[in-house]
């Protein structure tokens, strides 16, 4: 009898903990190991969001991330948001290959075994629209004015193929594109009093949006690689901000050619500037993307930085591409009128221009010290001297890693101080760009024999004075074990001090 008793009270309280809803916060769901598979049954399609309490990227992401998890609630849409704070459930992060935050991951259909990758932006609008692509059709059916009318306005950005047959070949191809992309969400209609209502006569493609000309129609052959082109080239505002929510846009496009507005928004004439601006960049939409940076705001100090500007230079404009091999450049005038940005963009497009390379002046008593300091303005000549076998560290003074490399690098120097052929060597590549050498990650080594070739050598060996010490002695070719998990990529290092941040 008594375990009978026990059997039902143990029944009862597994009941009563089934029945306990599943906390949230700000309509997102937190989960836990405990509560990680009752989530999965409760809500079979649920995109989580592992984060790390200190990581600045989670922490831009919550309010959009909540936004998204309350207009999906308020549509009455089966999906959910949830988090999991990945530095407490360390088995859940480990099990969903978290390595760095904030990591995304959609589960479909309550299957935990191979969750999707989210791929799209970080604001609101994104979250909703990647996911309902994920659950729904790419492009659902309009079936009257309403539907259409209100695709519009709940959306930044809205595109609704009107065809005549639903079944054509350009219908089939507008699908397709629909599929290819995920941050704007697609319609598709043949319902005459919504090509009435959007003066649409005939087979096209319209974009809409709340900004710049509200809408651009595409009446051209229908393939699926037009569409993405004019999308692509007609989604984002003619001017954009930069921003944590906006830079996957930017970087994500196919647009690779970027200008650049450094300015602070709080400045008297910033309207005037960004005016002017605005006003160039008609004439190179698709060809270039017209981007303005907040000079003021503190997480943009990194961007100068790396272009070499001074928040006390700015307003400034700067141009930049990012094919294969990123290329700056600087124009002759400075001051920010719509016919100097034009002409500046015209020289590009005609390659006219010349890359503008970044240096610092060159500081007195930069050979005073058994390590040398090179900067743009040296470098040709000390490191390609035909006599000298020159070692150089190429460093990032926020960098992580170079500040573990640094007491070595100073040993080896002192120890071929007195060597006349060796010269070892560090030159700031965040302050100085050389056209002869391309720096991706910090820190890079690379050795410079003497010889009348200019040869490169690079390292990447032991990170020890034992492993340098051969390198240099067999003249560049003992490189050592590869030792490539050290390399710290220009982003991956640039919250060092709080650890391990977005990948």
């Amino acid at each position: 009898m008594e375990v009978c008793r026990f059997l039902l009270l143990c029944a009862l309280v597994a009941a009563n903990r089934a029945a306990l809803p599943l906390e949230e916060e700000e309509d997102v769901l937190v989960l836990k190991k405990t509560n990680f598979e009752e989530a999965l049954e409760a809500h079979p399609n649920i995109l989580v969001e592992f984060y790390a309490p200190w990581c600045g990227h989670c922490k831009a992401l919550a309010p959009e991330y909540a936004k998204a998890a309350g207009m999906l609630k308020a549509d009455g849409s089966d999906i959910r948001l949830a988090k999991v704070d990945a530095t407490e459930e360390t088995e859940l992060a480990q099990e969903f290959g978290v390595r760095g935050y904030p990591t995304i991951k959609f589960f479909k259909g309550g299957d935990k075994s191979s969750p999707k990758e989210y791929t799209a932006g970080r604001q609101a609008d994104d979250i909703v629209n990647w996911l309902k692509k994920r659950t729904g059709p790419a492009a659902p059916t309009l079936k009257d004015v309403a539907q259409a009318e209100s695709l519009i306005a709940d959306n930044e950005v809205a595109v609704i193929g009107f065809f005549k047959d639903v079944e054509s070949e350009g219908a089939k191809a507008y699908i397709k594109a629909a599929e290819a992309v995920d941050d704007v969400p697609f319609g598709i209609t043949s319902d005459d009093a919504i090509f009435s209502k959007f003066e649409v006569t005939k087979d096209a493609v319209v974009l809409f949006k709340k900004f710049d000309e509200g809408r651009n129609v595409y009446d051209g052959e229908i393939t699926k690689e037009d569409l993405l082109h004019y999308i692509k080239a007609n989604q984002l505002p003619l001017v954009i901000e930069f921003t944590e929510q906006t830079a996957p846009k930017i970087f994500g496009g196919d647009i690779k050619s970027h200008i650049l507005l450094f300015v602070p928004k709080a400045s008297k004439d910033f309207q005037e500037k960004l005016d002017q601006f605005k006003k160039a960049a008609t004439g190179f939409k698709g060809k270039i993307l017209f981007i303005f940076i907040d000079s003021d705001v503190d997480d943009n100090q990194r961007i100068l930085e790396f272009f070499g500007l001074k928040k006390e230079e700015c307003p400034a404009l700067r141009l930049i591409t990012l094919e294969d091999e990123m290329t700056k450049y600087k124009p002759e005038t400075p001051e920010i009128t719509a016919e100097n940005v034009v002409a500046f963009c015209t020289a590009f497009t005609e390659g006219k221009l010349k890359p503008h390379l970044m240096s610092q002046d060159l500081p007195e008593g930069w050979d005073k010290n058994p390590v040398k300091v090179l900067v743009g303005k040296n470098f040709e000549e000390i490191v390609f001297d035909p006599k000298k076998n020159v070692f150089v560290e190429f460093y990032a003074p926020w960098c992580g890693h170079c500040k573990q490399l640094a007491p070595i690098w100073d040993q080896l120097g002192e120890k071929y101080k007195d060597s006349p052929d060796v010269v070892v060597a560090k030159m700031d590549s965040t302050a100085n760009e050389i056209e002869a050498v391309k720096v991706h990650s910090f820190p890079t080594l690379k050795f410079f024999p003497a010889s009348e070739e200019r040869k490169i050598i690079d390292y990447s060996g032991e990170r020890t004075l034992e492993g340098f010490t051969k390198f240099l002695e067999s003249g560049g070719k003992e490189g050592g074990a590869p030792d490539l998990d050290l390399e710290d990529t220009e982003d991956a290092d640039s919250d060092a001090d709080e650890g391990h941040d977005e990948l």
